[in-house]
Order: C-alpha cells, then sequence, then structure tokens
C-alpha cells in the first residue's frame, strides 16, 4: 500500500467498462485501487491485500453479489461493503442491507459526486470499525488475563486485577513494599502473597501488628531482648527480626508505632543491623520489609506519627487496597466464601444466599470491609436456620433501620459502559447502523 494513501478500495464488477469508470471515478482520493472481474477474483485480493472498501455489482456470472459481500462480512468483517445495482433490484438489496451485511448501496449509472461521498463516508466508518476492533481485541485479551481469584483473595473485580497484577510484579524484587487500604481490607492477604509468590517463600514472614503490642513492648518484639534487660526479662529472647533472617518482616500498622522506635527502624532498614533490648553487640540479618497502615500516610506525617524518612524508605513499591464498596460483586462472592466456611465450621446447612440479601450485600458500603462483612456473614448464619441465608438475617446483625433498608436497597448500581451499535453515517448514501452489529 502506498504510504500517503488515504485507503483502499476494491472494485468488484464482470464489465470492464464498469471497472473503468468506477476508477476514473475516484482517481482524485488518492485510495489504491484493486480491480476484479468475479467475486471469486475478489476474494483472492482479499486474502492478500488489507482492503478497506469493496464495491461490489450485484448481478454477476458465477458468485452473485449478495452471496460475495456475505463471505466478506465473515471472513474481514472490518472491511466496508458496499453493492452496485440497478433500480429494478431495490427490494433484493433493501432485504441485504436490513440482515446487516452491506454499509450502503449506489443505483447504475450512478453520480460521481454521490459515489465520492459515499466512499468518504465509508472511510471514515471504515476507521470506527478499526477502532472498535482494536478495543474489543484489547478487552478480549485483558479479559482472557483476568483472574478470578488470586492467592487468597476472592473476587475479580477491576480495582482488584491492579492489586493483583501489581503483587505478582513486585513479588520477586527484594524492594520494600507499603500496603495502603482501609481496616479490615485485606492488607494482610497483600503481604502473605508477596512473600509466598517471592524467592524467599521457603523461609519465613513474620508479622508484627504495631497496634496490637504495647509500645514498651514493641522494641522487644522486634528486635529480641537479653537476660535482665528489664524486669521479667528471665531468658534471652529472639525478636521478629531474627526470625525473619533470609525471609519477610511485615510491619502493620507501622503509623502506630512509638516515633522514637521508628528512628531505630530506619536504621535497622539502612544498615540490616540491630541490638537486641540490653545489649550492645550488633547483630546483622537479610530480611524483606513489607509494612502497611489505614491512616493516610501523608496526614500521619504532617500529624506527627509517622516518620518523613522512614515512610520513604519503606514505599520503593506501593499497593493501595480498594475499601469493598468499590469492588463491584467482589462483596457477594465473598459472602459465599464465608456462607461456605462458617455452615461446615457451625454444622450448619445453608446452600445459599436469597436474592434480597445478594442485593444487599451489594449495595451495603461495608466500612468495616471484608472483616466486617466475615464477621456478618458468621453471626447470621449462627443466628438463623438455613437452607438460604436471607437478607432479614443480615439486616438484623448490622442492626439496619427500615427506612436504612430502603435507601440500600434503593441505590443505584455502578455505571455499566458497553460498546453501542447507534453509530449513524447516513449523509450521502443510504447506510445501515445494524453493520456495526456484524462485525
Amino acid at each position: 500500500m502506498n504510504n500517503d494513501s488515504k485507503g483502499s478500495v476494491l472494485f468488484v464488477d464482470d464489465e470492464v467498462n464498469i471497472l473503468d469508470a468506477l476508477t476514473r471515478s475516484v482517481r482524485a482520493l488518492n485510495l489504491d485501487i484493486y480491480r476484479a472481474n468475479s467475486a471469486e477474483e475478489g476474494l483472492i485480493i482479499l486474502e492478500k491485500q488489507d482492503i478497506s472498501i469493496v464495491i461490489s455489482d450485484k448481478n454477476m456470472p458465477g458468485m452473485e453479489g449478495n452471496e460475495f459481500l456475505q463471505q466478506v462480512a465473515q471472513r474481514w468483517p472490518e472491511t466496508v461493503r458496499i453493492m452496485l445495482t440497478t433500480y429494478t433490484e431495490l427490494d433484493a438489496v433493501m432485504s441485504t442491507i436490513n440482515t446487516g451485511k452491506i454499509f450502503s448501496f449506489m443505483q447504475k449509472p450512478w453520480n460521481n459526486d454521490e459515489l465520492i461521498i459515499t466512499i468518504q463516508q465509508a472511510l471514515n466508518f471504515s476507521e470506527i470499525l478499526a477502532e472498535r476492533s482494536l478495543l474489543r481485541h484489547t478487552l478480549e485479551q485483558w479479559q482472557s488475563k483476568r483472574k478470578h481469584n488470586f492467592m487468597s483473595f476472592i473476587g475479580q473485580s477491576t480495582p482488584m486485577q491492579f492489586v493483583y497484577d501489581s503483587v505478582e510484579r513486585c513479588a520477586q524484587s527484594h524492594a520494600s513494599v507499603f500496603i495502603t487500604g482501609p481496616s479490615g481490607a485485606g492488607k494482610e492477604l497483600v503481604a502473605d502473597a508477596i512473600h509466598k509468590l517471592s524467592p524467599r517463600k521457603n523461609m519465613s514472614l513474620v508479622s508484627l501488628n504495631c497496634a496490637a503490642i504495647p509500645s514498651e513492648l514493641m522494641e522487644s518484639e522486634i528486635f529480641g531482648h537479653i537476660k535482665g534487660a528489664f524486669s521479667g526479662a528471665v531468658s534471652n529472647r529472639e525478636g521478629a527480626a531474627t526470625k525473619a533472617h533470609k525471609g519477610t518482616l511485615f510491619l502493620d500498622e507501622i503509623g502506630e508505632m512509638d516515633i522514637a522506635l521508628q528512628a531505630k527502624i530506619l536504621r535497622f532498614i539502612q544498615t540490616g543491623t540491630f541490638q537486641k533490648v540490653g545489649s550492645d553487640k550488633l547483630e546483622k540479618v537479610d530480611v524483606r520489609f513489607l509494612s502497611a497502615t489505614n491512616r493516610e500516610p501523608y496526614e500521619a506525617i504532617d500529624n506527627g506519627k509517622l516518620r518523613e524518612d522512614l515512610y520513604y524508605r519503606l514505599n520503593v513499591i506501593s499497593i493501595d487496597l480498594p475499601p469493598l464498596k468499590e469492588r463491584d460483586q467482589d462483596s457477594v462472592q465473598i459472602a459465599r466464601f464465608f456462607l461456605q466456611q462458617f455452615s461446615e465450621l457451625e454444622n450448619k446447612i445453608f446452600v445459599g444466599l436469597s436474592t434480597d440479601a445478594q442485593k444487599l450485600i451489594q449495595n451495603y458500603d461495608w466500612p468495616g470491609n471484608v472483616r466486617q462483612l466475615e464477621n456478618t456473614i458468621h453471626s447470621a448464619i449462627v443466628m438463623s436456620e438455613g437452607p438460604l441465608l436471607t437478607d432479614k438475617s443480615i439486616v438484623r446483625q448490622l442492626r439496619l433501620s427500615d427506612k436504612q433498608v430502603h435507601e440500600i436497597n434503593n441505590k443505584k448500581g455502578p455505571m455499566q459502559i458497553t460498546l453501542g451499535s447507534n453509530t449513524n453515517i447516513s449523509s450521502g448514501a443510504h447506510t445501515n447502523d445494524a453493520l456495526l452489529n456484524s462485525t
């Protein structure tokens, strides 16, 4: 194809004088022009060349134009198809148009200006079809790679696909990872997945919840202590840093750690060395650091809860977990998982969620995220009888008023984006919207 060409057109007609006239009519359009004396010859050209537009006569010896253009539609759906016909053949042509097989038709003898306008419109339409095809191909590729579940996670929503991809990408690295997200969203699952997919998977993942350990004991929990280091230290004790040697250390809710201890953590990260409480001996370990917080990091820095230099040291790679309310229909899928898990645990028979229960679970905001959903399903199973878990059981556990239930059930769902078929190109030619559906 000529690099300066605006596209390509294939004329198919058994009369040479018609092909000559069509060729002369469109020379000014700077198109690559191909000609065929039969439908069979046209198919051979299409197999070898990238054709934007096919303009075919209806009545030809051998394969007729209708059958030819239908084959083009099936094999090369992005090629725009136009039929040449006489006035007496209009009923048959309209039938073909209505099945979505051709873009437009032109009558013999044609008007050159009308022919040029029709081809220009067809070229524009060809670009739309090509863009649509590229979008569809991209979506199909993305869908084929879409993970339905990942490691210990449940859900296939778009926000979680980004999380899954980030976990897979960073797992093979030795870089520190900083995980953010609201309480109950599953930050510890991210840490666990990173460790299990990493080269350190055969060593220990040691997790510490900085919000659950008293500040006066935190240093000992991390670095360990020697006998007599403080009252109650009756023997030497290894800390999380030693236990995580060659493995991974996960510091959950790092923003709750005492600010003075954060300085020692920073030095530990920088040097790989530390001292047990009460000892003057430096010990060196090889540890990968994962950390998490439910606070907004920069607010925590501004409020003096998190050292800025420690944050930047820990935040080589960042992963942000979305709240459950932003995870499309994951909440229902997660609820089904917990339903099965806790039914077995509590020795009860529940076979599923009622339709109203699914709607309530889908529309509720779940401020406590997955952890709240887990506890709600567990308590509802304990306090209900099967075989279906109903919306009333869930409402009872959430302590929702009738007004709140009404507002939740009438909440609009997320907007659905679809590829529509309302494109209309009609000026100067007889066109067919249904062609978009046939490609």
